[in-house]
C-alpha cells in the first residue's frame, strides 16, 4: 500500500493564505453586520458580529425610500454597467475574431497600432473626448458614457490572445459545411470563448460600476448620476449615521458579488484551460 508523504510546505502556505483570507474578509463581515444594527450598537466594543437588536429593515427603508434617490442612482449604475459590458463583449470579441482568425493585408500593422494606443493614459484624452462629446450633442447623457466605454483595446487584446489558442480546424470544418464568417463567429468562436468572455464581463462590469471619473466629467444632472457620484449626496445627508452608510455600501457591492458568483464557473474553467495549454 502506497502512502503519500505529507507536504509540509503546502500545509504551511495553505494555513498562511487561509489566515490572510480571513483578515481580508473581516472588514466585509463587519460592514454587513453594521448595516443591520442600531446606530448605538455599531461602535460597541467588543464587536457584536451578530446584532443583538436587528434594525435591518429600518436601515434598508431609509436608504432606498427616503430623501436621497438611492434607487435612481442604483438604476443608473445598473443601466450603464450592463449596456457597456454587453456592448464591449460584442465589439471586442468581433475585433478579436478578425485579428486572430481572418486574413487581411495590414492586419498586423493595424493590431500593432491599436496596441500602441494602450500606453496612452486615459486622463490624457479627457479634453479631446469632452470636445467631441459636446460637438456630438451628447454631453450630460448616458449615451456619452456608454459610447466611451463600449470599445476596449484591452479586452480586444485579451480575447484575441485567447482565440489564437483555438485550433483552426474548427473553422476549416465549418467552412467545408458552408458556414460563413458570421456563423463561424456566432456558433463556434463565441461558445469556445466562454471563459474569456466571462472573465472580461466580470472585469468590465466592475470597472463600469465603480467608474467615477467619466460621470464626474460628462454628467451634471442629479437624476443621471450613477452610484459612485450619487452616493455623495447620501453621505452628505447621513454622514453621522454609520449603520445607514454601511447599508448603502452593502447595497452598492451586491451586484458585483452576484455577477462574480454567476460567472465564476466560467472564469475558473478559463484559468484551468489556460493552465494546461501547451
Amino acid at each position: 500500500m502506497v502512502t503519500k508523504k505529507l507536504d509540509f510546505s503546502r500545509v504551511f502556505f495553505t494555513v498562511i493564505f487561509g489566515i490572510f483570507s480571513i483578515l481580508f474578509i473581516i472588514p466585509l463581515v463587519w460592514m454587513v453586520s453594521a448595516s443591520a444594527k442600531l446606530e448605538r450598537d455599531v461602535m460597541t466594543y467588543p464587536i457584536q458580529w451578530i446584532p443583538k437588536d436587528w434594525n435591518w429593515y429600518a436601515n434598508f427603508h431609509k436608504v432606498w425610500m427616503e430623501q436621497v434617490p438611492f434607487s435612481l442612482f442604483y438604476w443608473n449604475s445598473l443601466k450603464l454597467a450592463v449596456i457597456a459590458t454587453v456592448a464591449t463583449l460584442i465589439f471586442s470579441s468581433m475585433a478579436a475574431f478578425a485579428f486572430s482568425k481572418l486574413r487581411a493585408p495590414g492586419k498586423g500593422i493595424m493590431f500593432g497600432l491599436m496596441m500602441s494606443f494602450m500606453i496612452i493614459p486615459e486622463q490624457a484624452t479627457l479634453v479631446p473626448r469632452f470636445i467631441m462629446i459636446k460637438w456630438m450633442g451628447l454631453y450630460n447623457t448616458h449615451e456619452s458614457i456608454i459610447l466611451m466605454l463600449m470599445f476596449s483595446m484591452y479586452f480586444t487584446f485579451l480575447m484575441r490572445q485567447f482565440m489564437m489558442g483555438i485550433h483552426n480546424d474548427f473553422i476549416e470544418a465549418a467552412k467545408i459545411d458552408g458556414a460563413g464568417y458570421i456563423r463561424i463567429y456566432a456558433q463556434i468562436m463565441l461558445p469556445l470563448s466562454k471563459p474569456i468572455l466571462a472573465t472580461a464581463g466580470i472585469i468590465k462590469f466592475i470597472w463600469t460600476w465603480n467608474d467615477y471619473q467619466n460621470p464626474l466629467i460628462f454628467l451634471y444632472t442629479k437624476e443621471l448620476l450613477p452610484l459612485p457620484l450619487g452616493i455623495q449626496f447620501f453621505r452628505q445627508e447621513y454622514s453621522n449615521n454609520v449603520s445607514l452608510m454601511m447599508m448603502a455600501a452593502v447595497s452598492a457591492i451586491l451586484p458585483l458579488i452576484i455577477v462574480f458568483v454567476v460567472l465564476q464557473k466560467q472564469v475558473i474553467s478559463g484559468i484551468t484551460v489556460g493552465g494546461v495549454k501547451g
